[in-house]
């Protein structure tokens, strides 16, 4: 278990990411959403993150119910805030959105002080829990003026009044999240598909600034939403098919990673997971199977041979992980 910057909030290594018990995409069953909890759980894993966008808070829902049956002292929760659910007069289903739900709410991006607040307070009822341990701006991205100057300050004080244990940002994007680290006072930050086997992006300016800031990161999106995790024509990279040289150089990684033994989700979960701002890495997983794969695959030792190969055939340009871990 690693803790998030200086707030005390524990995380396990491997964490559960909820996007997918939200119907991410397709249909998800109640009973399969729990079983995926229950089998995260039983593999060990204490962090599951979560958010009011994921299945216009479906995910939520089901995590709370799912998570009931623990102990609340034995697991951390995070959530997001920017996007206020209202009700909607809609019809039809959200998948415009990429959820495979009805269309009963909205999205309002709110990261105002009394949005952050609302949006907190309906998240606590959604998950029925009456604190989460870490809470992030969830992809403020267009909204950088309102995330600085009224939703962190509103987070700070959430912070300081003991309502929240860590406060930070949740992006695809890395220059944001740098920001944030540099001049804020954030415990953590949720950087998504920036720092893979495929793009080392976060190296520039996030992770260099995280670790002299004593910021914690936690990664998702290490499979780049599929490719990494099964290199075929007709995979997704970072939620579009994914091109043609991009699937080449993972299927070559992937030729590498079976001569010495491992799968290539092992390696992608370990490059992730080596580096010393890394608190923690996110998977999603909509079934037992899924889950129990992810957990052992996270297991697996990666022989330094691997990245070795990995530099010498030019497939990763970074120093990162280091040869010897130790």
């Amino acid at each position: 278990m690693s803790t998030l910057g200086g707030s005390g909030v524990p995380v396990s290594g491997l964490g559960f990411g909820g996007a997918v018990i939200g119907n991410l995409f397709t249909e998800v069953t109640e009973e399969q959403a729990h079983a995926a909890v229950a089998a995260a759980w039983d593999s060990g894993i204490r962090y599951f993150d979560t958010a009011p966008h994921y299945g216009l808070g479906l995910s939520e829902r089901r995590l709370g119910q799912a998570l009931s049956a623990y102990p609340r002292a034995e697991f951390t929760v995070s959530t997001k805030v920017g996007r206020r659910l209202e009700p909607s007069p809609g019809e039809g289903d959200d998948l415009a959105n990429g959820f495979a739900v009805p269309a009963t709410l909205r999205r309002v991006w709110d990261f105002s002080a009394d949005g952050v607040r609302r949006t907190l307070e309906a998240s606590l009822e959604r998950l029925g829990l009456d604190h989460v341990d870490v809470v992030y701006l969830h992809d403020p991205d267009d909204h950088a003026e309102q995330a600085f100057h009224e939703g962190y300050p509103a987070l700070e004080k959430l912070r300081s009044e003991g309502l929240v244990g860590a406060i930070g940002a949740g992006m695809n994007q890395t220059a944001m999240l740098t920001r944030f680290v540099r001049d804020t006072d954030v415990d953590v930050v949720l950087c998504a598909g920036r720092y893979t086997l495929l793009d080392q992006s976060a190296l520039t300016d996030l992770l260099p600034a995280a670790v002299e800031r004593g910021v914690s990161v936690v990664i998702g999106g290490a499979f780049n939403s599929g490719l990494l995790a099964d290199p075929k024509p007709g995979a997704t990279y970072n939620y579009a098919e994914a091109p043609g040289d991009l699937l080449q150089r993972a299927l070559r990684m992937r030729e590498i990673a079976e001569r010495h033994g491992i799968t290539l989700r092992a390696a992608a979960l370990a490059f992730c997971a080596t580096h010393p701002a890394v608190a923690s890495v996110l998977v999603g997983a909509r079934s037992v199977a899924e889950v129990q794969d992810a957990a052992a695959q996270f297991a697996t030792p990666v022989p330094p041979a691997f990245w070795q190969e990995l530099r010498a055939t030019g497939l990763l340009a970074t120093e990162e992980p280091p040869e010897d871990p130790s």
